[in-house]
């Protein structure tokens, strides 16, 4: 687990292995009445992944030298804090995104006057407290602007049009010279797959979406 390659590379690179592995519902345990468990296992959860835990295994791999190291990294990307507390966990994507940018893990892609605003009022999770929330998304139709400062092992949020949830869903952009690529943990493909990008984007409904570069050198 050597990090001598740039992160975008060991983005790439470990998000590769994963392709094929099957989707796994629900993988981590804890809830409101079931005291939270961490669980990091580095080849994924039941031998497979969500689209979040698939984000989390590939990004804590790429910043780790050792398993030791991986297990401490993957506590401070799910975790606010790194505390182990279901209470704790990063549950909505918007929350995610911003205590790993506060931990110096990830920075946000900045699309300035053409993101647009967007509130919420999130309840989606069962024994949370409703959470107002804003953030900026990039309208779809506008993704093509930008699609040349785009790299790969950017980290890809798909904002809901739903009042009470900020994202639906999330992956890994892969580069492949014009093309953009999207590997995530899909549901509806049963597993780690890659597909065009423009091709989700076209099938789903959505408010926008949301980039965040992992930060080269930040352990």
């Amino acid at each position: 687990m050597k990090r001598a390659q740039p992160v975008a590379l060991r983005v790439e690179s470990i998000s590769r292995q994963f392709l094929g592995r099957p989707y796994v519902t629900n993988p981590l345990i804890g809830s409101v009445d079931i005291p939270e468990v961490f669980t990091a296992g580095m080849d994924g959860i039941r031998g497979g992944f969500d689209c979040v835990t698939y984000v989390e295994t590939v990004v804590a791999r790429s910043y780790s030298r050792n398993l030791k190291d991986y297990a401490a990294i993957l506590r401070r990307i799910r975790y606010k804090s790194g505390r182990v507390d279901w209470k704790l966990r990063n549950h909505y994507m918007t929350n995610w995104i911003r205590n790993n940018a506060r931990a110096g893990l990830i920075r946000n892609v900045d699309f300035g006057a053409f993101s647009i605003p967007k509130q919420r009022l999130l309840n989606m999770v069962p024994g949370l407290p409703p959470q107002k929330q804003r953030f900026s998304c990039l309208p779809k139709r506008r993704l093509g602007k930008f699609a040349d400062s785009i790299q790969s092992g950017d980290l890809i949020f798909f904002a809901s049009t739903r009042p009470h949830l900020d994202a639906f869903h999330c992956g890994i952009v892969i580069r492949d010279g014009k093309r953009l690529l999207l590997r995530h943990a899909s549901r509806s493909q049963g597993g780690v797959a890659e597909q065009e990008l423009s091709n989700f984007l076209k099938a789903n409904r959505m408010a926008g979406v949301i980039l965040a570069r992992p930060v080269e050198a930040a352990l």
